[in-house]
């Protein structure tokens, strides 16, 4: 069973950037499609990107394409979340999970549903002032 454990939050202002690490144990990080989501305040958790099992296929939200990127260090079992030109609405616990069905299929793309995510790490506050 794998456990996720996020970091790299923080206080940033914006326009600036922060890198976020979601370093796994248990298993290798790279059996899994791995995705980032974020949840702000009295909204739902929302996708951010997720990068696909094996390949380096990456995908991102509208929002963020362009400012985020998200990679792999596979001989860290770490996946990471770069993320550039912050903005204040870019403020929210940011969360990583393992894409469930990536695990057995290892041609999936990664969807933007929490749903078909699991092994949630704890999540790491990153807030952006104005």
């Amino acid at each position: 069973q794998v456990q996720l454990v996020e970091s790299g939050g923080g206080l940033v202002q914006a326009g600036g950037s922060l890198r976020l690490s979601c370093a796994a144990s248990g298993d290798t990080l790279s059996r899994y499609a791995t995705g980032w989501f974020r949840q702000a305040p009295g909204k739902e958790r929302e996708f951010v990107a997720a990068i696909r099992r094996g390949a380096e296929d990456t995908y991102y939200a509208d929002s963020v394409k362009g400012r985020f990127t998200i990679s792999r260090e596979n001989a860290k079992n770490t996946v990471y979340l770069q993320m550039k030109s912050l903005a204040p609405e870019d403020t929210a616990v940011y969360y990583c999970a393992v894409h469930i069905q990536s695990y057995y299929n290892g041609y999936i793309r990664p969807g933007a549903a929490p749903s078909e995510y699991g092994y949630w790490g704890q999540g790491t506050q990153v807030t952006v002032s104005s």
